[in-house]
């Protein structure tokens, strides 16, 4: 019984990513790529919205990912493969392992109901709004013709300097990064008396 409940509700979360994805596709003539932003923004939203009001701790990490990974599928949609692939590698392979580590070694993994909606709701909903409507502002103000090709060489500028001038420095940070991410494995799985 609980396996059809996850296929109607896959069923359901994939009609309402495509939902906006055929409606720029096909009643608004858009491109392919336009849809595809089109998708990959409608999931990035369904997964941000599900990361701030699932009480389980670890599906909310699992969402905080999926919302990671349709935001390196927007970076790629717009040109940009450096920045996406930067995203997936700190973003998803270091900072979301790392917060699903640390949930896991905690004792408690369902908040309480208290804690899902917080007292804050309104005054969080006012500046949503005022933020919605600031970036629609920049949106449509914008010339978005010209955008692409600036990405793209802004993107090969960042890759040789990253790859090129400072290898040592990138190498270094990845060394801290382990090393960090062991001490805090370190300190978590430390006896309680020691």
């Amino acid at each position: 019984m609980r396996a059809w409940l996850y296929l109607i509700a896959a069923a359901v979360a994939g009609a309402i990513v495509t939902t906006p994805a055929l409606i720029v596709l096909i009643l608004l003539g858009g491109s392919f790529d336009d849809a595809l932003v089109a998708g990959l923004a409608t999931l990035m939203i369904a997964a941000g919205i599900a990361v701030v009001s699932m009480r389980d701790i670890i599906r909310c990490g699992l969402a905080m990912i999926v919302c990671f990974l349709s935001l390196a599928g927007l970076y790629v949609s717009l040109g940009a493969p450096m920045v996406a692939a930067a995203q997936v590698i700190v973003y998803i392979g270091a900072i979301s392992v790392l917060i699903l580590f640390a949930i896991m070694l905690t004792q408690e993994k369902v908040g309480s109901a208290r804690l899902t909606f917080q007292t804050q709701a309104a005054p969080a909903a006012i500046a949503a709004i005022v933020i919605a409507v600031l970036v629609s502002v920049a949106a449509f103000g914008t010339s978005w013709g010209e955008v692409s090709e600036h990405i793209r060489s802004a993107t090969v500028y960042v890759a040789h300097a990253l790859f090129q001038n400072y290898v040592l420095v990138l190498e270094a940070v990845g060394v801290l990064l382990l090393a960090a991410v062991i001490g805090g494995v370190f300190l978590a799985k430390r006896e309680k008396g020691a």
